[in-house]
């Protein structure tokens, strides 16, 4: 981790400076070139590079991303700046005020003895505040982004709607709902009407993302615990059959799948017994 003195440590407003600098006309060219539209991908991949350094525990890699996404920021700010739009330290400021009137249980009158109630008081005001600027009645899911990933957009709306009482009563509830879909798949798969199956397909994993979120599980993380599984057998697969120099190409599914079940059998996992 870096250390920083109050001597040495930079100024937010140099920050600022340096981007403009980087914007101006004796700057960098690939900066100068950035819209918001370009930067939107970048915006995507630093938050996730944060969401490893902390799956991780890696404090430096945690300092190192917060300070990128940071940085980043002050790019979509300075580029608003330069079209006349608003200024990094005008969305400070608006931000600042947002965030005093949703916590109204410190700045205000209102009280609330624990996190569920404090929760409850933000997704109340947050959907007010959505109604007042778009002219409509408050909605339960209307201010969800609509580019979030499709497994997390899931549990958002399905979280969402839960809190106004639109929910199922239990988890096995859930999950033969989730068994219901997996039949009406099967026979969009015997149809061969693809637009059913796409429904289909979509509807049970929304209803597999419900289950998830019944047991309290983030559908994200156990989908990428997984992927991390599958990539961590597949390249001990991988490594074993190729260290003669034959291409895995070169082997059958049979000898794959012996060898994948020896990656599999070799791993200890952090709870219960080996997979069969």
């Amino acid at each position: 981790m870096t250390e920083s003195t109050s001597q040495n440590r930079p100024d937010f407003k140099k920050l600022v400076e340096l981007m403009a600098t980087l914007r101006s006309e004796g700057g960098c060219a690939w900066d100068r070139e950035q819209t918001f539209r370009s930067l939107s991908k970048y915006l995507v991949e630093e938050a996730y590079e944060l969401v490893d350094a902390v799956a991780d525990d890696d404090t430096d890699s945690i300092e190192e991303e917060v300070g990128d996404l940071l940085f980043l920021t002050l790019f979509f700010g300075q580029i608003a700046r330069e079209e006349g739009r608003f200024d990094i330290f005008s969305a400070i400021e608006r931000t600042y005020q947002k965030m005093v009137r949703r916590h109204p249980h410190v700045f205000g009158d209102a009280s609330a003895r624990n996190a569920d109630e404090v929760l409850t008081h933000w997704h109340g005001i947050k959907a007010h505040e959505y109604a007042d600027e778009n002219g409509r009645p408050p909605s339960a899911i209307g201010n969800i982004p609509r580019h979030l990933p499709a497994l997390l957009k899931a549990q958002k709306i399905q979280r969402n709607v839960s809190r106004v009482g639109f929910d199922w009563g239990k988890a096995e509830e859930v999950l033969a709902k989730a068994e219901e879909e997996l039949g009406e798949l099967r026979e969009a798969i015997r149809s061969g009407d693809r637009d059913a199956l796409a429904d289909e397909l979509g509807d049970l994993l929304f209803s597999i993302a419900n289950f998830a979120r019944f047991l309290e599980f983030e559908s994200e993380e156990a989908l990428e615990q997984t992927n991390k599984k599958f990539i961590r057998r597949f390249q001990e697969m991988e490594a074993k059959l190729t260290a003669s120099g034959r291409p895995l190409t070169d082997f059958t599914l049979e000898e794959m799948d012996a060898e994948w079940e020896r990656a599999k059998l070799s791993e200890s996992p952090p709870h219960g017994p080996k997979e069969r």
